[in-house]
């Protein structure tokens, strides 16, 4: 059975996609068998898969999906021949979140490195409550994106953002051009940057994210 995680978070511009191809991206250079979901109307992550093909990278399954992914003959039915289901969930568009939220195992927020970034968790944060009435078992948790490096912004984010009420993992995601230019050359990061700071968080992520999700790899059987 698929470890599914939706990268979740009702304002633009927090990181998901970028955060969901990292991973997405490291587990399939990993040998693992990955989905990747693209629920975003805009598209970047079948792009992105697009440009890979182009360029003959090896690069995880790519579907796209909607409202209706939490359906039994949707991506409950899809999700189980694949180690690892990325969900990149698209801002603004509660019902697709709500839909992703009925199959996750882990809701991972990326939140940007202000007060104004905390505060916007607001509205996924309560849809991730009504999620949790129904399935308890939901997990969720806030990784910190775009975060600068010895300034007083970056240090005083996770102070902003420990009042959302959820564990923030351990892992931060710096701002570094790396993140932009790999999903241009078709690449994930830590294959695009292999050596480079960019690469090692995204690598210390994966690690983080398996351990938060039981840390075992729940395989389909083959």
């Amino acid at each position: 059975m698929s470890t599914i995680i939706a990268l979740a978070g009702q304002k633009g511009g927090s990181g998901k996609t970028t955060t969901a191809l990292a991973i997405a991206a490291e587990w399939h250079a990993r040998g693992c068998r990955v989905l990747l979901v693209d629920a975003d109307p805009q598209g970047s992550t079948r792009t992105w898969g697009d440009l890979a093909a182009e360029a003959g990278h090896s690069a995880p399954t790519i579907v796209a999906m909607g409202a209706g992914l939490h359906r039994p003959d949707q991506l409950p039915a899809l999700a189980q021949n694949y180690d690892f289901t990325v969900i990149d969930c698209p801002p603004r568009h509660g019902t697709v979140l709500r839909s992703a939220l009925m199959v996750a195992d882990l809701a991972l927020l990326p939140c940007g490195p202000s007060a104004v970034d905390a505060w916007a968790l607001g509205e996924t944060l309560d849809l991730i409550a009504e999620a949790r009435s129904l399935r308890p078992e939901l997990k969720a948790a806030v990784v910190l994106t775009r975060k600068i490096a010895r300034t007083v912004l970056g240090a005083g984010a996770r102070k902003a953002l420990a009042e959302c009420g959820l564990p923030i993992l351990r892992t931060d995601l710096g701002y570094r051009v790396a993140y932009q230019e790999a999903p241009a050359a078709g690449l994930g990061v830590t294959v695009y940057d292999r050596g480079g700071a960019a690469a090692d968080e995204s690598r210390r992520l994966v690690d983080e994210l398996e351990a938060v999700t039981s840390g075992e790899r729940r395989r389909a059987p083959k």
